[in-house]
Formats: structure tokens, sequence, C-alpha cells
């Protein structure tokens, strides 16, 4: 048996109640993994509440990203064994728990000098901010990206990941904390989006250019003033929106500027295995460190979901079994 949040209806956080329900156990193909940390993150909070187009089947544990330790694997595993540190993006059955499964390629090492509140704040955060800025965006070395929302999870994931492909960064937060945040990261600059006009900054910044690339966390609010500060050329990606937003097109025709929807889920398996190659590496060698902002206990996960939907946070919210 073990302890897991289970969610038997959609709606408020309080909908999440913790459980003692059967451990699960690794068929063909997949592996257990004791979990240390779990990550927390708003696509949750969009699932739990029934409004993310994709709604599992009730009851479910919630939950993609997680790490620990491989206590188990399931026959035809070739490439990990019991007692390995992992991380992981996806599961077979939500990663809110002590125990998970997850086929061997949701499974990645994690390296000796990561903790596993670093490694469970890798998955969705590391793999959208690479898979924005380099698989969508085609991001190159010395371009100008803007990233929204820089101070967040998948901002701060962004930037590392930025700065170390040779780009120039200017980043956005809505606090003084966020703000110094960014600026010890090393950011050419660091917006206020609470400030009157603070998109006024970016045409000397890029000296009239423009920015090539920006990552938008927040398309309902933003994409229509995006579209006044991209280059010629420019790519906005999509990565975060919570409504509807009138744009004029034109404003993409005369610098065939181009709207990127994304969703880390749709990378290949290929792409997958390219991203997180790198990100194993940046962990090693020290270029990736997430932020943490908080850690909770597991039964705590109500109080994470209300917190991580909070605008100002700063890095990432973890749960501990």
């Amino acid at each position: 048996m073990m302890q897991a949040i289970q969610v038997k209806e959609f709606g408020a956080p309080e909908v999440m109640q913790i459980q003692e329900i059967a451990a699960p156990v690794p068929a063909r193909g997949q592996v257990k993994v004791d979990v240390k940390a779990i990550g927390v993150n708003p696509v949750d909070t969009y699932i739990r509440a029934g409004i993310y187009p994709l709604k599992p089947e009730l009851p479910y544990i919630p939950g993609n990203d997680a790490a620990g330790i491989i206590s188990a694997v399931g026959a035809d595993v070739k490439h990990r064994q019991v007692g390995e540190r992992v991380y992981v993006f996806g599961s077979l059955v939500g990663s809110y728990a002590e125990q998970l499964v997850c086929s061997e390629n949701q499974v990645f090492t994690l390296p000796d000098k990561s903790d596993f509140s670093v490694g469970a704040a890798i998955g969705v955060p590391y793999t959208t901010a690479f898979y924005g800025l380099l698989y969508r965006a085609h991001a190159l070395p010395g371009e100008t990206v803007l990233i929204h929302g820089a101070s967040g999870a998948v901002g701060q994931a962004a930037v590392q990941i930025a700065h170390s492909y040779g780009l120039r960064v200017i980043g956005t937060a809505g606090t003084t904390a966020g703000i110094k945040l960014l600026q010890e990261q090393g950011v050419v600059a660091a917006l206020n989006h609470h400030d009157d006009n603070y998109l006024d900054a970016v045409a000397e910044l890029t000296c009239g250019m423009g920015v090539d690339v920006i990552l938008e966390m927040l398309a309902n609010v933003n994409l229509d003033k995006d579209l006044k500060v991209v280059a010629k050329y420019g790519r906005i990606v999509v990565i975060g929106n919570r409504g509807t937003i009138e744009i004029n097109p034109r404003d993409t025709m005369g610098k065939n500027a181009s709207i990127l929807g994304m969703a880390a889920f749709n990378a290949s398996p290929t792409e997958f295995r390219q991203i997180h190659a790198v990100i194993h590496a940046g962990l090693q060698d020290g270029r990736f460190k997430p932020t943490i902002r908080t850690e909770l206990p597991l039964r705590s996960a109500p109080e994470a979901h209300k917190l991580v939907m909070e605008p100002g946070g700063n890095g990432k919210i973890i749960l501990i079994p």
C-alpha cells in the first residue's frame, strides 16, 4: 500500500484528497520509482479543474514530474536498473504519490550532485523551455529573446538554456524579488511587467530592431503587445494562455512574423532524447539549476495548487511524500 493524492471529481484544489491505495507494479517495459520529491506545475491545476482539453478518467492521481530511486523494473527494461537515481517526466499513474510506474523512456538519470527536489523541478519546466526555444522558435546564438514571466519555473529554465546557447535575454517579472532574481541570472535587462509601457524599453535594448524570439507565458494579455516589439522574421512561441485576445493579423505581415503554438508533450521520442541528454549535461556541469521556491508535504497538495497560480511566484513548488 502507499499514500497518494486522488481526484475523484474535477473542481477546486480541495477535491484533492490523500488516500491509502494499492502500490503500482511495473509491467513489461516499465519501471517503478520510490518517489522522493514531486514537481507542481500550472498544468496540473488546469487538469484538476477540468478545463484542460485532455481529461483523465476519474479517479486519477495528478502530476507529471517527480524524482526518486528505481525500486523495481519490469521485463524487457534494458537501460534502467534498481537503485538508480532518476527524475521523471510523465508517468502511467500520476506523480503525486509515494510510488509510481512509468515507461522506460519517461525516466532520466539524475546526477549525483543534484538533489531530488532539483530533479522534481526539471521535467515540465526544462522540457517546455527547451522545446519552445530551440525546436519551435529555432533560436540561434546571438539572437535576442524576450521571456515573459522569466522568474517562474519555465521562465528560469528558459533563461538558463538561452544563456547556454549564446542568446541575449530580456526577462520580465512582477515583483522586486523577481527582478532581483533575473538580474542575478545575468539578463540584459529585467523589466517589471506591472509598469506602464514597460515594453517601450525593447527598442533601445535592441537598437530599434525588436526581439528575435518571444516566449509568451500569458498570451491572452500580451500577444498584441508582442507583435509590436517582435523583430522582422521574429517568432512568438505561445507557452501559456488563460483566455482570448484580439490581435491585428496585419502586424505579422510586414515583419514575416510567426506565432507558434506548442505543447511539450508533442515532442517526438527523438526530440525528448536530445533534450534530456542536454539537460543531463547541464545539471552535471552546473549550467542548469532550478530555483526551488518552497517544499511542502504531500498532503498539502491543495495549498500547492493555490500557490502555483498566484502571481509573482519565483521558482518551483515541490511536494515531499
